[in-house]
């Protein structure tokens, strides 16, 4: 992008818990901007308590796009978020000079900055006989068939989400390729310039703070959440951290403490994860969580 574009889209990633959230908000007040989340599991709307949403202070106090924007019910690929999300980011440009998007989502940032390479056909047999594996065998067959095939996919991504490891194992068995290997080979062309900030911390202290935000969800009711969502649990968004071991409370397989344990460490496992996938990226300005001031002065250089 050439530098005398004066757009520009401020990227901010990190692993969960890390406060994203919180400087993008103050970034948005300083810059009198908004917000998109790019968290794939802030989209829907039935998802509240367990996915660690802004709550109702923050999001008066900036303009956020993609929070309870669609329903558990609905498909929302990557794909979709991309095209979704270059027509908000253009529209903020209308009034606005910079527009912020923060998430967690290695994908969904990805889809966004650099843009997804088209996907090949895949075999509908396939999906229906790995679907039919996953409801028979469980979670557990897919994740082991698609380490060995497409390690590197594996590692990427969310391995608690049924979807991505279906995707993922779907794409090899059908065309001999893996996924890993068509992700974001050529870069899109965006007609605004990146700033890309990252925020983490000691390893100790973002497990505390994991440990923490967990028990906190816990004392506002995420059990009571997970109830009320009894009815959807076969779609794919409720099959992931926070909400998939609670189920497995609800239906007596493990204690609540073991339960609420295991979210724990699955969340510090995506939190691992997370950083895996951003650390390989060198365009991104690392900072720890309270250097706000040092990330206000960066932007203010750049811009």
């Amino acid at each position: 992008m050439p530098e005398s574009c004066k757009k520009t889209l401020i990227v901010i990633v990190g692993p969960t818990a890390i406060g994203k959230t919180a400087l993008a908000i103050d970034i948005a007040k300083q810059y009198n901007t908004e917000i998109l989340s790019a968290d794939s599991r802030q989209f829907y709307k039935e998802m509240e308590i367990g996915t660690a949403k802004p709550d109702a202070e923050e999001l008066a106090a900036a303009k956020h796009h993609f929070i309870n924007s669609h329903s558990i019910t609905q498909l929302f690929s990557t794909g979709d978020f991309e095209i979704e999300a270059l027509k908000i980011i253009g529209s903020i440009f209308e009034n606005h000079d910079l527009a912020i998007m923060v998430g967690g989502s290695g994908l969904y940032i990805n889809a966004v900055v650099n843009g997804l390479d088209e996907m090949p056909e895949i075999d509908l047999e396939i999906r229906a006989k790995l679907n039919h594996q996953f409801e028979v065998e469980g979670l557990e067959a897919i994740q082991t068939q698609l380490k060995q095939y497409d390690p590197e996919y594996f590692e990427k991504v969310d391995q608690n989400n049924p979807q991505r490891m279906i995707r993922g194992l779907e794409v090899f068995l059908s065309t001999g390729q893996k996924l890993s290997s068509m992700l974001s080979a050529t870069k899109k062309k965006r007609p605004f310039n990146i700033i890309k900030i990252g925020l983490n911390t000691d390893r100790a202290k973002l497990y505390d703070r994991i440990n923490l935000r967990v028990d906190k969800m816990m004392e506002n009711g995420l059990l009571d959440e997970v109830k009320s969502l009894n009815d959807y649990r076969k779609y794919n968004a409720l099959n992931t951290v926070g909400y998939s071991e609670l189920f497995d409370f609800i239906d007596d397989k493990i204690t609540l403490e073991d339960a609420v344990a295991s979210i724990k460490q699955n969340t510090r496992r995506f939190a691992k994860r997370q950083l895996t996938w951003f650390r390989r990226d060198e365009e991104i300005n690392w900072f720890e969580p309270d250097e706000i001031n040092e990330v206000i002065k960066l932007l203010a250089k750049k811009l």
